[in-house]
């Protein structure tokens, strides 16, 4: 990626409004990406204990935001 809000970014994050972490893995961040992966799948799996749901759901937008302003090395 050249710098934020390249187009590489703006993909990414809407990969990760789909499936969270997907586009860290674009990026080759894999560590982050399996990070908001687990964690939101998790919580949304636990949707009916409210507090795991609401986790979830911050993660969830952690990393489209994160996947947006990601600048690159």
């Amino acid at each position: 990626m050249s710098k934020q809000g390249s187009s590489g970014n703006v993909i990414a994050a809407l990969c990760n409004v789909f499936i969270p972490g997907l586009g860290q893995l674009i990026q080759g961040r894999i560590l982050m990406a399996l990070m908001f992966f687990v964690v939101t799948v998790v919580g949304y799996a636990a949707y009916l204990l409210v507090i795991p749901g609401i986790i979830a759901a911050i993660f969830h937008l952690a990393s489209i935001v994160s996947a947006a302003r990601y600048k690159g090395d």
